[in-house]
């Protein structure tokens, strides 16, 4: 290298780490990469957001890309996933249900149309005819979405812990989950929503578990891979039995694939929704698509899967097995009233809707004294599962619907 050479290399760094503090908090939508590197050079430059094996993440504006380059550091974009409602549903008791009760009764409390919804009544297979929902005690559920309503009535009593991986100046803060979106809270309470401590609130399929609610996604729901691998490896350390996770892409992030073997490996389930992308075959989203996590797909109260519920590849890989852009499951997912961010109740369709009928009915069904408990509990998922129209495995809901 001459002489000149190196007086432009040294003004470029120097120009790098003055233009720097921190990882790059003023940097565009769309600039956070994977840095290749494990330099601690390269780190303090950058700053780090996540580190990883392979090596780091971070925000980058244009100039200090620019520079990367020309040094020869490897930059791969970080990628972007977002949650998975079809359609965000204003409840009006008048059209949906004539004993509904949700007008405000005083300014402290506000009531669901439905104490336990058709997806949660038709999960334990129509028997709630006069008990409650029961079950999940000891077992806890890392919802990975937007944060919760932690003042909820029927959910405050469940948050077991509470994070937030989005934060723009530091990569975790503790004690923060906030929901701007509504998405979490209403996914948590299909979960574990338990009523509440005067029981006239709206219940889940699992309301005696825990939840560990890592807010991964921001208000407008979107949610960057990095956040949600270190979410799942987090969940995994912190006790999650079940990880739910109802986001999805296209496309298949590396962070989030080493994160899934990580969590299979620590015996936990992980479930996602299919995604919204049908009725095409071959249209399920990642990380749904991977054969370790249960894919969940949506059906309406009729039974009838969705037509803008992804579609796997089922009949075009191996039968009786899950592989690679396979569909596993199908549950209720269109027309579900569930908790609010705004302490009352909400209806939504989507996936997302559908897959925390599954990650709850786990909850509810898990096999703690095996010593698998993730693989047994999700083999006897299939035990419980119902064909639906077709008999065996199909492309809209996989092995149909599993309930009790």
């Amino acid at each position: 290298m001459t002489i000149e050479t190196k007086k432009v290399a040294y003004l470029l760094v120097f120009s790098l780490v003055l233009g720097f503090s921190g990882f790059a908090y003023g940097a565009s939508d769309d600039t956070r990469y994977l840095v290749k590197s494990n330099s601690n050079f390269w780190k303090k430059s950058f700053g780090v957001r996540h580190q990883f094996e392979e090596g780091f993440t971070t925000d980058l504006t244009d100039w200090q890309i620019r520079v990367a380059r020309v040094f020869g550091v490897e930059l791969i974009p970080v990628k972007k996933l977002y949650v998975l409602p079809e359609s965000p549903v204003v409840p009006d008791p008048a059209d949906t249900d004539t004993k509904a009760k949700s007008a405000r009764p005083s300014p402290a409390r506000l009531l669901p149309s439905d104490q336990i919804p058709w997806g949660v009544e038709a999960v334990y297979g129509g028997k709630l005819l006069t008990d409650k929902p029961s079950g999940g005690a000891g077992v806890s559920v890392a919802v990975l979405d937007t944060g919760i309503l932690r003042a909820h009535p029927d959910l405050k009593s469940r948050i077991k812990e509470c994070k937030d991986f989005t934060s723009a100046k530091q990569s975790v803060v503790d004690n923060s989950c906030d929901d701007k979106n509504g998405h979490g809270t209403h996914v948590a309470g299909t979960i574990a929503a338990d009523g509440g401590s005067d029981s006239k609130g709206i219940y889940g399929v699992a309301p005696e578990s825990d939840l560990l609610v890592y807010k991964v996604c921001g208000a407008n729901g979107s949610c960057w891979s990095d956040d949600i691998a270190v979410a799942m490896r987090t969940a995994a350390v912190n006790g999650a039995n079940i990880i739910n996770m109802s986001l999805g892409s296209d496309s298949e992030s590396s962070l989030i694939r080493d994160a899934i073997s990580y969590a299979v490996e620590k015996n936990v389930l992980v479930v996602a929704a299919s995604g919204n992308d049908g009725p095409d075959i071959g249209s399920i989203d990642y990380p749904g698509a991977n054969p370790d996590v249960i894919a969940v797909g949506a059906f309406d109260i009729d039974r009838d899967v969705a037509d803008w519920s992804s579609r796997g590849s089922n009949s075009t890989t191996d039968p009786n097995s899950i592989n690679y852009g396979d569909i596993e499951f199908a549950a209720p997912g269109v027309v579900v009233e569930s908790t609010g961010k705004d302490g009352g109740y909400v209806i939504m369709s989507g996936t997302s809707m559908a897959t925390p009928h599954i990650a709850g009915l786990a909850a509810k069904e898990w096999q703690k004294d095996a010593p698998d408990p993730d693989s047994a509990t999700r083999d006897l998922l299939y035990k419980f599962s119902q064909d639906l129209g077709y008999v065996g495995e199909d492309d809209a809901s996989g092995f149909g619907f599993p309930h009790l």
